[in-house]
């Protein structure tokens, strides 16, 4: 999926070779039309347990969040900034103008990835890496980055008015001496200290409801042009599992942690056969909080009808593998299976 060797073209893993075709075929649009400049948008981060990792951004600890919207947000940590704003960043997005550009950065960031030596090789993943690439534009990366800097100034001032309220309904009640409370006759609720924080609060929610309104007219007027704009290639490599077998007579031994990392590895593996098995069969219900693997894709499985989605199974000759080779296939079968296909 990733490959070994950045440097040899025949040696690419899938995600370098696409990308090399999609930058060739940007280039292609940019020299037709030079009032937009498309580039890639790079997103590499892995999963692990409850957390995600932002690879791009030193491995930075994220969380993964289902918003009101039933939309799952991935957040890296609080900003803390000047005159009380608060900063809550998305996961870094790296824009590349060039395959050069985009081949460092992924080279950079896969650095940072989790890794371990194992029965098979050296480099063995231990969590599941998401590599997304998007076509972007920097009208469209500075209208996104626009909405972060307004919800920032928003949070200290959402916060006052919320204080204040909270102050004022406070003051106008007391204890009575059983324990109930009663409206307090010697203090009155100044409604108009909290009009006046409620009205600011308002006026910053506009600003970020205008911000958030000119990022998607940038991206309507864009995908206008050209529909290829906020087009997604999105690779996940899953982490391996030949910790689960084969240890007899080779001197490795799993520690507990590598037993929870297997057990958890093997609850996302089976989460994902379960969504891809609803998706399929068209139920109701499709169960993409039972892992945070699948949670996270979820937007990617319901992005469009047109999307598509593969599988690519890694299996060894080897006799020492076989046991593994043939959890593999009965895995790999059954996704197929889901899938209408045998």
């Amino acid at each position: 999926m990733i490959g070994y060797d950045f440097e040899h073209d025949d040696d690419f893993g899938l995600c370098l070779a696409a990308a090399r075709h999609l930058a060739i075929a940007l280039d292609g649009i940019n020299l037709e039309d030079s009032a937009y400049q498309f580039g890639i948008g790079l997103r590499v981060y892995e999963l692990r347990k409850n957390s995600a990792f932002d690879l791009l951004n030193s491995r930075n600890e994220c969380f993964i969040r289902e918003g009101s919207d039933r939309r799952v947000y991935i957040r890296g940590e609080t900003e803390m900034l000047e005159n009380g704003k608060v900063r809550v960043r998305p996961i870094a997005t790296r824009a590349c103008w060039s395959f050069e550009e985009l081949q460092g950065e992924l080279q950079e960031g896969l650095t940072h990835r989790k890794t371990a030596t194992s029965t098979v090789h050296d480099q063995s993943s231990r969590t599941h890496a998401v590599i997304e690439m998007e076509i972007i534009t920097k009208d469209l990366l500075n209208a996104r980055n626009d909405v972060v800097e307004r919800q920032s100034e928003l949070v200290p001032i959402g916060k006052h008015a919320t204080d204040v309220y909270i102050e004022e309904q406070c003051h106008a009640v007391v204890q009575t001496e059983d324990g109930k409370y009663v409206p307090n006759p010697n203090y009155k609720v100044n409604q108009q200290r909290i009009d006046a924080v409620e009205t600011k609060k308002a006026e910053f929610e506009s600003r970020v409801k205008k911000a958030e309104e000119h990022e998607s007219e940038v991206f309507a007027v864009t995908a206008r042009a050209h529909q290829c704009t906020g087009g997604r290639l999105v690779f996940v490599d899953l982490a391996g599992a030949e910790f689960l077998s084969g240890m007899a007579g080779t001197g490795l031994k799993q520690t507990p942690q590598e037993k929870q990392q297997g057990r958890q590895i093997n609850t996302d593996l089976l989460a994902l056969k379960e969504v891809i098995r609803a998706r399929s069969l068209a139920r109701s219900r499709i169960p993409y909080r039972s892992s945070p693997l699948t949670m996270v894709l979820r937007e990617h499985f319901e992005a469009s009808n047109d999307a598509q989605s593969s599988m690519i199974l890694t299996v060894s000759p080897g006799a020492d593998q076989y046991a593994a080779t043939m959890n593999t296939l009965k895995y790999g079968d059954l996704v197929g299976l889901a899938n209408g296909h045998k």
